[in-house]
């Protein structure tokens, strides 16, 4: 059941956002378009009492659920910008707004994009490994939580690669190339 929320919930994320953009640029009702955007966090909500529902029931806590968290987490740390992006090709195709900004190629903005870039990734693990604990906490020492633990050893896996690759930035920003004289 979890999985199957989980697919609905992404399911109903691009739904929503193609309604609310639609909405926003087609329809040309901003507010309309607007209230529908925000319907969008109710789907990780449910998904949230979802899998709290389930645990209380005597579910197992297993890969499912620490999906979910993970799923929740990356809504959190991702979803803003995926919006943002989304929105920025929507009006430029649809409704004669201006081209998608483009990321930043060479030196210090091309560092800073990659910090915020990896900020956004962060964020996502961390709310994900928050989530988790909490489900560690909430299943209490009675019930098997390798599955959980083995989630967060993963998201710290993810917060490491993300260091890694902003810093790889700062340590040796990408320069242009020199044109041949």
């Amino acid at each position: 059941m979890i999985v199957t929320l989980i697919v609905a919930c992404e399911i109903g994320f691009w739904i929503l956002l193609v309604a609310g953009l639609s909405l926003r640029y087609l329809a040309r009702m901003p507010r309309a378009g607007v209230a529908v955007l925000l319907l969008e966090p109710v789907l990780e909500l449910v998904l949230l009492i979802a899998t709290a529902i389930d645990l209380k029931n005597g579910a197992t806590a297993d890969w499912k659920h620490g999906l979910a968290a993970v799923y929740l987490g990356f809504s959190v740390g991702l979803g803003h910008s995926t919006i943002k992006w989304v929105d920025q090709r929507f009006a430029h195709r649809f409704a004669g707004g201006p081209p998608p900004v483009k990321p930043p190629k060479y030196g210090k903005e091309r560092t800073l994009h990659e910090w915020k870039t990896a900020g956004r990734w962060i964020l996502a693990a961390v709310v994900a490994l928050g989530l988790l604990q909490c489900a560690v906490w909430y299943v209490g020492g009675s019930g098997d939580i390798s599955s959980l633990r083995n989630w967060q050893s993963k998201m710290l896996w993810v917060i490491g690669i993300n260091l890694v690759i902003a810093a790889s930035y700062t340590i040796w920003p990408k320069q242009p190339e020199k044109s041949p004289s």
